[in-house]
């Protein structure tokens, strides 16, 4: 059986599945919410959980991610399908370790915060591109997502601690503990 081309996971799947579990949780979602959540198109959210779907991250019956297969992929593969880059300091929305939860326990200085490039940030650091374009302006109504994603860029930029903690973060946030 040979994989179609199109059925790899891409970066907004990621986002499109972590949405559902932070905006509806507790209610049923229509791919039309989502593409506006998202500033995505019907069609693009309609895709992502087709390849989750195919990639044993999405449930079609209960239209819910399977937490436990998208914890391991989070934890265990997303670093390696999407590596980051720390780049040159600019203006933005912090991340990985200089976002909540993680800068709580991590003080970030000068020479080690990262953000997301973004007019509308406040905070200076060295630039992390986001896993998708979209992801910082999902993230700026919808705390939960933003720290999911400050976690998954500490797992694909970290040191050996902050990924440590960042693993068993996300094991708790997605109920996988």
């Amino acid at each position: 059986m040979s994989m179609k081309t199109g059925n790899q996971l891409k970066p907004q799947d990621i986002l499109v599945l972590l949405k559902i579990l932070t905006a509806y949780r507790d209610r049923p979602w229509k791919y039309s919410d989502l593409a506006k959540d998202l500033r995505m198109s019907q069609s693009e959210v309609h895709s992502a959980i087709k390849r989750a779907e195919l990639a044993k991250l999405y449930d079609s019956l209960t239209k819910r991610p399977i937490r436990a297969n998208l914890s391991e992929y989070l934890i265990s593969g997303l670093r390696y399908t999407f590596p980051a880059v720390p780049g040159k300091a600019v203006v933005g929305i912090p991340t990985a370790h200089s976002a909540p939860p993680l800068n709580k326990t991590f003080v970030s200085g000068k020479d080690d915060s990262y953000v997301w490039a973004s007019r509308g940030g406040r905070t200076k650091g060295l630039s992390i591109e986001p896993l998708y374009s979209a992801v910082p302006a999902a993230c700026v109504n919808d705390e939960e997502l933003h720290k999911l994603f400050a976690l998954i860029d500490a797992l694909r930029v970290g040191r050996t601690r902050e990924m440590d903690l960042a693993k068993k973060m996300i094991k708790e946030k997605l109920g996988t503990v």
